[in-house]
């Protein structure tokens, strides 16, 4: 049966309607995996012998000792962005086919995504390299065993919690309390990580203990998804009760106040853009990278890390303008709508968020002014420049967005195509390349007062600006409303 299932799954992607685009994304998507997967592979060999032969520690050992965030951090990528794929699986609930067996293979699959085996890549790797310098092979496969299973509990506690947001902000806030014992030295987690991991290898017995976790809890969540499996209960698009909601004071402004109106509504009533705006807050904490990795030493990188941590929320919601609409995009394209005020309520909306974020990021300040300098300078870019080129790289996303769905919060489709990626050059790299240049032969308040001149150059030519952007949209209006049709 698992067989024939695989079968269907391959002929439904080539029946499709729109193969040629899925084609091309599956080769774009098959070469990530692959760089992924040497840089995994490259990353063992690197924390081996780098561990071994510069830190003079057992690498099996200092692994073990920080798995405890590898496990962590593996937890929130799946919570992110892992779904139950229940689209395909509903047609099979009308059939007569065991019901166990269609959740089962239901579980199955979250598996073979990669999110979900990328770390065996790793594991798989430096347990080869520990095999090759002469541990034991016993303790290496139960090693193995025993930190695989616990990894893969991850699928499961995604699936039982993955619509409990309450308990996911617990799950954080623990997390970070955690982190915050283990940097004061009160509690030695990441000694209790390394005790806890490394037992795998010198009592391979112990493993036995992941994989009877890993059977309970794969037992515990084919039960709860059983329970609810039923195209008109579990599977069924939650509905709530319709309220009223409208921002009084915006509708003096006209068709962009209404239509600021109701893209605020929007982020509070909708899973996905509660995501966005949950995202955007996260990006603040962006800049906190470069004070624990030296990789994000440097002026560009300052510039970098300041674009993301003022412009989370743009390149998160404008980047999907229109998709947003999509549900009723072809109706609203039949009316009266005119492009520029619905386009400007966008570029408004993100530069109001873009504003605040620049006074929120004030507190960077407390690790140099320097730093300000250079994030407010960035948020001014962002304003004036990065915004436009946001609304831009939107009228080329033609991927359908479902407010209703129960995807995660980050999203549903890709949204790169070439053409926005040609855009990351004036988003990023421009700023980027500006700042590192004045800064070099300059010092940083040239630095920071050419980044802001650009800002200002692109909010003075904003109109102009916004006449291409409106052509371009008025475009790809048709060939948009196509993609948008389409399920």
């Amino acid at each position: 049966m698992f067989k024939r299932f695989l079968k269907l799954e391959w002929k439904s992607f080539f029946r499709g309607s729109s193969v040629g685009i899925n084609l091309a994304m599956k080769i774009f998507r098959f070469i990530g995996i692959c760089f992924f997967i040497l840089w995994l592979g490259m990353m063992a060999f690197v924390a081996f012998f780098y561990v071994q032969e510069e830190m003079k520690m057992d690498p099996l050992r200092m692994i073990s000792r920080f798995l405890i965030i590898g496990w962590i951090g593996d937890l929130y990528f799946k919570y992110m962005l892992q779904q139950i794929p229940t689209q395909n699986i509903k047609p099979f609930l009308t059939l007569n086919i065991p019901k166990k067996v269609v959740v089962n293979y239901t579980l199955i699959k979250t598996f073979l995504t990669p999110l979900s085996w990328f770390n065996s890549i790793f594991l798989i790797t430096f347990c080869g390299i520990l095999a090759y310098s002469g541990y034991d092979l016993p303790g290496i496969f139960a090693w193995f065993i025993g930190v695989s299973s616990l990894f893969y509990l991850n699928n499961f506690l995604n699936l039982l919690f993955n619509d409990k947001e309450n308990i996911a902000i617990g799950v954080g806030i623990f997390t970070a309390a955690l982190a915050a014992l283990n940097y004061y030295e009160i509690i030695p987690v990441l000694s209790y990580s390394e005790t806890v991991f490394y037992s795998f290898y010198k009592h391979p017995y112990l493993a036995v203990v992941s994989v009877l976790l890993f059977a309970a809890l794969w037992k515990i969540t084919f039960n709860y998804i059983r329970k609810g499996f039923y195209l008109d209960e579990g599977l069924e698009a939650k509905k709530e009760i319709g309220k009223t909601e409208n921002i009084e004071f915006l509708n003096k402004y006209g068709a962009i106040g209404t239509f600021i109106n109701n893209d605020i509504k929007m982020l509070k009533r909708n899973k996905v853009t509660k995501g966005v705006m949950t995202g955007s807050v996260m990006f603040l904490f962006y800049g906190l990278m470069m004070f624990v990795n030296d990789v994000y030493s440097g002026p560009a990188w300052m510039m970098f890390m300041g674009l993301m941590v003022t412009g989370g929320f743009q390149f998160t919601f404008g980047g999907r303008v229109p998709a947003f609409d999509s549900a009723y995009y072809p109706l609203m394209m039949t009316q009266n709508v005119p492009y520029r005020e619905y386009l400007k309520a966008k570029w408004w909306l993100m530069n109001i968020v873009t504003a605040i974020s620049i006074v929120i990021a004030l507190f960077y300040a407390y690790f140099g002014w320097e730093i300000y300098f250079a994030f407010f300078a960035a948020g001014l870019y962002n304003i004036g420049v990065n915004s436009q080129f946001t609304l831009l790289s939107g009228a080329y996303n033609k991927n359908l967005i479902d407010l209703n769905s129960k995807e995660k919060r980050v999203g549903q489709k890709n949204t790169f195509t070439f053409k926005t990626i040609l855009l990351i050059i004036p988003k990023m790299l421009l700023p980027m390349g500006v700042y590192y240049v004045m800064n070099y032969f300059f010092g940083i308040s040239t630095a920071v007062i050419s980044i802001g001149i650009l800002g200002l150059i692109g909010f003075l030519f904003r109109e102009k600006i916004f006449d291409m952007i409106i052509e371009k949209y008025k475009t790809e209006k048709y060939s948009t409303i196509e993609a948008f049709k389409k399920d």
